[in-house]
């Protein structure tokens, strides 16, 4: 059984959010796009946009599980095909083509699934020559953020800043070779990294949870613009 080995730095994802947005205040007079990972990054993203007066969106990117082990990864896959692989884990684990393409397709299909649920058919935001903030509510390899970074560079941003309340050392340098700038509230260096430690409330962020982030948004920043019409 793991036993944390220190005090929890965040209440729970909407206090990470809180604090993470301290860090990025110089980024509130850009006109920034949030774009959260979800499901955990969606509740962090939502302090943070609402901070920044930013638009918030989502880049959908998921851990590729390991064949019969699905705690463990050999790589990521974004909504729009983007896929990034642990090349020393697929070597390490013996891995086939049929055996990766199997995965990766459970993995789109998830996907699409979570696209349909919590975006419906709504456009993509432009986010082309814009300063774009991505986040999920840590880092653990850095796969899942290193391929939603380069889902989103195809889009051409102006800049792709990763934000993460926590990350270990090793992840923050693997993403860094592919995100313009990563920003944290803490830095991890211990053996064993477990996310969930530095949080005191931690559980799995439901499908509704998100969907009820994402329309809390959408009302706390659109609100002074309906309240208007509403009266006439």
């Amino acid at each position: 059984m793991h036993v944390p080995t220190h005090e929890p730095v965040f209440e729970n994802r909407y206090d990470a959010g809180r604090q993470l947005a301290e860090k990025l205040t110089e980024y509130s007079q850009r006109s920034p796009i949030v774009m959260a990972i979800p499901n955990g990054g969606v509740a962090v993203a939502l302090g943070v946009a609402l901070a920044l007066n930013a638009e918030l969106d989502m880049v959908i990117s998921r851990k590729v599980p390991l064949p019969l082990s699905p705690e463990g990864g050999f790589g990521a896959v974004t909504d729009d095909g983007t896929i990034i692989l642990n090349d020393d884990i697929v070597h390490s684990h013996g891995l086939t083509e049929q055996q990766i393409n199997y995965q990766v397709n459970q993995v789109r299909a998830d996907i699409r699934q979570r696209s349909l649920l919590y975006l419906g058919r709504r456009a993509p935001v432009i986010i082309s020559d814009r300063t774009v903030i991505i986040i999920d509510d840590g880092l653990a390899s850095g796969y899942t953020t290193m391929a939603a970074v380069e889902s989103v560079r195809k889009r051409r941003p102006r800049e792709i800043v990763v934000a993460v309340p926590v990350a270990p050392a090793d992840a923050v340098k693997r993403v860094r070779k592919v995100a313009d700038r990563v920003v944290t509230c803490i830095v991890g260096n211990a053996p064993k990294f477990y996310i969930a430690d530095f949080y005191r409330y931690w559980h799995e962020t439901t499908d509704e949870e998100v969907i009820h982030c994402l329309r809390e948004w959408r009302m706390r920043r659109y609100q002074s613009k309906i309240e208007p019409m509403e009266s006439k």
